[in-house]
Formats: structure tokens, sequence, C-alpha cells
């Protein structure tokens, strides 16, 4: 049997050719009767996507419904520089064209020996004020920081006899009035002395008289350096180029930035050697019919991406007939934040429920600024077992032999099979979010038929913390609608201890649900999955998707190593908010207000534990915390810090009574840091497996997310000698929703 596994290093054994159909070969689309008439022209001359995936097709310089929508827009937008974009209207000016080739001929990042001889020194002269300033802001761009004009002394004829440019981040801020702002501006200046001198000399030039290189603060990585202000050198008009360029395509949610999205990809090991036991064919026949000329557009891009690039993973597997059925596909990039946050992560098959048209699997995750990742692609015409199975083991060879902690996937004995047999050592979860998904095709009456439902029903999906909460809200939600015969919500309800949040808190998921409810890949993709685009164009949108959600984390990257938040005097915070990233201290801040008014109850104390109860006033449920001052170890019956890795009110309360003004690193987990993706800072902890522990461990061998193994802090914090009625009953409730990981207490007596 042929395998076809196409590894990084071109092995996997012999590979069977296919290609796309030509041109000629395509089949012309139509529009339907539906649409108004487009007198022939159904595709969009600039970007070649069919009439039918576009709301109007415009004006162009070719004339009348020429263009789709989104070029059209942005042709009326240039409409007096047509030529910068369209080329049948003519050349651009020049002026244009000058600062175009600035754009384009930027330099690329320089060695240590170039670098060396751009750092000034002392007694180099300039032949004018702007001249220095070309030279320090060049030297500045390839070091990574911003540099800004301060102070200048000028003759009574307003010649600058001496000018300072400084690092960005000099000086300091003194708006206190921006603090009580309901959202304060971050602040960028915190007293870095770097620093630029000159003064003009009897010959009329500028001289350096002092000259600082050193900074007080993270520089920005080659790859951002872009985005500092002082090397911006994009304007208004290239940033309409760069969204019309050749290599991009308008997508609904495309944003102009002003700046060229940039494709980071890390280069990984290549994979040489795969398990003896893999297998890339079916003893059955596919049970989805693939479009005509789809496996070879699938081919044609996979091995273009791996042309490109030789760290580009792909895979692919054939039925009985020897015909292409299952691909799976990841670039570098994903591969390489698998490694840094490979500890959770979504199987999206939406499409199983939604008809997409194309089934279109996607592996998903949460970056430490709550982004969602992708890890990897599948193309699925088979649905069995067998296939699911080989889907999983193509990742775990793909992410050299790591398997996610914790996978949530949808309802799918097929598929949550396949899982166990080829991830042992995963946590499966029913998504919550694929729940809510699925609802609204299996309760799409219920939602056509009231304007609440779908506020009521999520609600329940995602605001409850406590199962009695949850229960109730369920119950009232069936009678209000009185849908309590729907078959399928007595099934969800039925499996509820696998999907429902409440039931999981044991569990650390990252919190992905919310990442995935602020941004679905799939909501984005899934318009062009139709069979009447072909599969050559979804690719050119998927890139482009792909490219705008990097580019996305790309700037949270830049936005956190260049500004901190503006916070209180209070040490813990300024603790955190020099760790964390800036979405996940937001989080932090909100815990530590509803710590501040707070109150706390004393239950009792045997040697060095301690146990508390916590009422923050606007949330009148109490929880219970056990503290034990031997290694300032904390544990709450909210479970937040177990479900999310970030530390709950009712923790912050008891270390600040305890007199415990820092944060103590154990509860800093690297997954949200700053520096999430360094491998050189050291872990301070590793998360407790899934064998009855609360909090679940990083992905082998490189344990990156910094949770601590909670199971010996357990038996020392839950078996003393003695144990508070109320405390007892509190952890045997919280812990009674599973029973793989049900804590059995002792009898204090």
């Amino acid at each position: 049997m042929m395998h076809m596994l196409v590894a990084p290093d071109g092995g996997g054994g012999d590979l069977m050719t296919y290609a796309a159909p030509p041109p000629e070969q395509e089949q012309e689309l139509h529009r339907d009767n539906a649409d108004d008439g487009l007198d022939g022209h159904v595709r969009c001359l600039r970007c070649g996507i069919s009439g039918n995936a576009t709301p109007h097709m415009r004006r162009g310089p070719d004339g009348p419904r020429t263009l789709c929508n989104a070029c059209g827009i942005a042709y009326r937008k240039v409409s007096g520089i047509q030529g910068l974009f369209f080329p049948s209207s003519g050349p651009p000016k020049a002026p244009i064209e000058g600062k175009m080739r600035r754009m384009i001929e930027a330099e690329p990042p320089i060695d240590e020996a170039a670098l060396a001889k751009l750092v000034p020194e002392i007694g180099m002269e300039f032949e004018s004020e702007e001249k220095a300033y070309e030279f320090y802001n060049k030297y500045a761009g390839h070091v990574g920081f911003s540099v800004r004009k301060s102070t200048s002394h000028k003759s009574s004829e307003n010649i600058t006899k001496v000018r300072t440019f400084v690092c960005s981040r000099e000086g300091y801020n003194r708006d206190k009035k921006s603090l009580e702002a309901k959202k304060p501006r971050l602040d960028t200046r915190i007293g870095c002395p770097a620093r630029l001198i000159i003064k003009v000399t009897p010959e009329c030039k500028y001289r350096v008289t002092d000259f600082k290189a050193d900074h007080n603060h993270q520089l920005a990585p080659p790859s951002t350096m872009h985005m500092l202000r002082s090397q911006r050198i994009l304007t208004e008009l290239q940033s309409g180029e760069a969204e019309l360029s050749d290599d991009s395509v308008v997508t609904p949610t495309t944003k102009a930035t002003g700046d060229l999205v940039v494709r980071q990809v890390g280069f990984l090991r290549s994979i040489s050697l795969l398990p003896a036991d893999y297998k890339n064919y079916l003893r059955s026949k596919r049970t989805k019919a693939m479009q005509l000329g789809d496996g070879g557009a699938i081919l044609k891009y996979l091995q273009t991406m791996q042309m490109d690039n030789p760290a580009f993973f792909y895979t692919m597997q054939i039925d009985e007939d020897d015909k292409l059925t299952n691909f799976f596909w990841a670039d570098p990039k994903s591969r390489d934040d698998f490694n840094y946050f490979g500890d959770v992560l979504c199987l999206d098959t939406t499409y199983r429920i939604n008809g997409y048209g194309r089934p279109l699997a996607l592996f998903l995750g949460v970056n430490h600024h709550k982004q969602t990742i992708i890890f990897g692609a599948a193309m699925l015409y088979d649905e069995s077992f067998e296939s699911y199975k080989w889907l999983f083991e193509s990742f775990k060879i793909a992410m050299l032999g790591k398997q996610p902690t914790v996978a949530l996937v949808d309802q799918s004995i097929a598929l949550t099979s396949a899982m166990a047999a080829a991830w042992p050592n995963t946590i499966q979860r029913i998504c919550a979010w694929q729940v809510y998904q699925n609802s609204l095709k299996h309760l799409n009456h219920v939602f056509q038929g009231s304007k609440t439902f779908a506020k009521d029903f999520r609600k329940c999906v995602f605001g409850y913390e406590d199962d009695d909460e949850f229960l109730l809200a369920w119950r009232s939600m069936l009678e209000k609608y009185d849908i309590r015969h729907n078959e399928w919500l007595s099934k969800v309800f039925d499996e509820r201890e696998r999907w429902a949040l409440p039931y999981g808190r044991h569990i650390f998921c990252a919190d992905i649900i919310s990442a995935l409810q602020a941004e679905s890949f799939s909501s984005v993709l899934k318009k062009f999955l139709s069979p009447q685009l072909d599969l050559l164009s979804f690719f050119k949108h998927y890139e482009r998707a792909v490219d705008e959600n990097r580019y996305a984390e790309l700037q949270a990257d830049f936005q956190a190593s260049q500004s901190y938040p503006r916070i209180l005097p209070a040490k813990m915070l300024k603790q955190t908010a020099h760790t964390y990233t800036p979405v996940v201290f937001e989080i932090f801040r909100k815990e530590f207000e509803l710590f501040m008014d707070s109150v706390l109850f004393s239950c009792g104390e045997v040697g060095t534990t301690s146990e508390y109860k916590v009422a923050p006033s606007e949330k009148p449920k109490e929880h219970f915390v056990r503290f034990d001052s031997s290694d300032c170890s904390c544990v709450c019956t909210c479970r937040k810090f177990e479900f999310m890795g970030i530390p709950c009110c009712h923790m912050l309360k008891v270390l600040d009574f305890r007199n415990i003004k820092e944060l103590p690193q154990k509860y800093l987990l690297k997954r949200w840091r700053r520096t999430a993706k360094s491998a050189n800072e050291d872990n301070q902890g590793n998360a407790a497996n899934a064998n009855g522990s609360l909090v679940n461990a990083p992905v082998p061998p490189t344990d990156h997310n910094g949770l601590q193994s909670f199971n010996a802090m357990l038996q020392t914090l839950l078996f003393p000698v003695c144990m508070t009625t109320h405390f007892r009953e509190a952890l045997d409730e919280g812990f009674r929703s599973n029973d793989d990981s049900t804590l059995t207490l002792p009898d204090p007596s």
C-alpha cells in the first residue's frame, strides 16, 4: 500500500502526483436567476473572486460591474491614483512611485558586524540635524527602539545649536488624572536613559557630543521593527497597496491596518522517522464526495507551501480505491505555537453540523494574549474511527510526538474513541462553544420563534460557574420556552458533566472558550468553503485569515513589550502588570478590585494550615480558602486558578490578610506571561496530570506553562488532623463533578 506522508525533509515514501485541472477545463460558474444581470462578468478582474461570493459587483477602471464589492470600494477610495493599483489605468505618478520604492526596498535585518558600523560615536559629524536624526533612527531601528526628538536650544537666528534625540520611552508620564479614567492609557515612558546629543560646530555641521546606548526596558524584536513609531514608512496610500497586493485576498473581516502583513515562521527539526504502525490508508471507501478538481487543488497548495518552506508538514490518506480521502497540514509557525501553548486544544469540526460545503477541521488553541491560534488544519472526506485516528496520529507526528493535555471536541463517538486510542494521556471534554454552535441547527425553530431565547441559552452554556445555579437556570429555560421534551436538549443535558463549565472547573482549560466566542476561524472561512468556489481561491482566503490572525499576535507582542498599564501604587499590581500580558493583567486587576471589596472570616487553624471564608460584596456566594503558611499555598473552592490559571479574589484576600504583598511565583503561570515564548526563562512549576489532580500538566517535555503540581500540596492542605465542617463540605461538593478526579477526604476523627 502506498504511503503518502510528506515530511519536511521530503521523506515519507513514494508520492502520487496530482495536478490541478487546466483553466480551460474548469467549469464556468454562473449566477442563478435571483442575481442581477452581470452581462457575462462573473469574476472580479482584480482578485478573481466569483460574483456569487460578493454582495455586489462594482465599477472599476475597466467599466461597470468589473470589480467585487471589496475591490470596488478600494478603487473608489483611490480613484485619483488608479494607476497605483490597476495597471490598465496607466502608470503611477513619479512621487508615488518613489514612496513605493522606499517601502519595497526597506532594509532587512543586518548582522552584528554591520550593526557595529551604525553605532554612533562621540565626535561624529553630520551635514545637518536631519542627517543626524536619520543616522540615529536607522541605528535605533536595527537595535529595536523608537527615537523621539527631545530638547533643543536655538540661536537668535532660529538655528538649532543643541539637539537631544532620546529613546521614545525616556521620561515619565505625569498625568495623574489618567488613573481615574475608565480605560486609562498605557504607560510607555519609564525613564529610559538612552540618548544622542549633537551640537553645532563653527563650520555649521553637527557633532555628536554625548551618546548613551543602554536601555532599561525590553527592545523590540526585528519582526516588529516596522511598528516602532519612528520606523513607520507606510503612508495611507501604501496601506491601500498592501491591502490589494497580488499576494493578498480581501476578506469580509479585513481591516486597513496601515502595515504590511508579516508572516512569522520558525524552523523546527525535520521529521525523518515515522512510527512503524503509522497507516495512510483506509480499508473502506470514503464517505463524502469530493468536488471535481478539489484533490488536485489541495495537493497543489500543499506542495507549493512545502517548496516555499521545507519545514511545512503535510500528509494524506487514501481509501481502498486509492482515492485521496483526508488531508492534514501544519506550517512551522503552527508547530512552534503548539510547543508554547499546546496544553489546551480545541478541534473545531462545526462543518459537520453546519454544512459549509467542504469538510474543514481546525486545531485551535489560545496564546498568552488570549487570542485564538491555529495549530493545524485538515480536510476530512471520511469520518470513520480509522480516519480520525489517522488524523490524531498525524498531528502527533507533526508536533514531534507531543500531544495536548486537554482537548475540547464535538459530540462524536468515532472522534472521541479515536482520540482516546491515539492520545491516551489527553483529557477529553466536549466543547461548550461547539454545543452552542450545534444548537443553532437543532433549535433553529426556537431561535427563530423568540427574541430572548438566544440570550437565555447562551447564558446557560457560558454564564454559570456553580452547578446549582446552572441547573436552576436550565430548568427555568425549559419551562419558559416549553422545550422540556426536546430530544436533542435532553441528550445534551444528560452529558452536561462533559461540557458544562461548572462541572469542569477542576481541569485547566486556559479559558479557551472565551477566546473562541470572541473570534472564530471557521466563521471567517465558512463563506469560502462553498462548492461554488474553486478550492485554490479558498486557500488564498485561508492564508490571508491566518496572516491577519498572526499579525494581530505580533501587534499584541509589540504592545506588551513597549508599554505597561497605569496602576495604583500597590506592590502586587505593579508586579503582575510587569509580568502578565496586558489582556491577562486586566483579568487579574478585576479580581484585585473584588478582593479589595471582600469580607474575610477566619474558620480555624491547625498547625501551619488555616481556613477562611471570603465573600465579595458584588458576589453573594461565599467560598472557602485553605492557606498553608509553610509555602504560602492557597486552595479555593471556586477553582478559578485551577480552571483559568489566574488567582481568584478569594485567594488574594487571604494572601493580603497574611501580609503577603507580592504574588508567589507559582501563581504566575508562564503561559500568561509576556515572556511565554522565551525559552530561557525557568518554569516555576508543573501542572498536575489527569489522574485525580486539579491542574493539568503542560505538554512534555517542554514544561512551558509553569503550572505547579498540586498533588503534594493538596495532600498537605486537604488532609490535616482536623478539618472544619464547612470547608470539608465545600470541597466534597466542589470535586464531586468528575468521578475520575473526586478527592476522597479522610474522616477527621
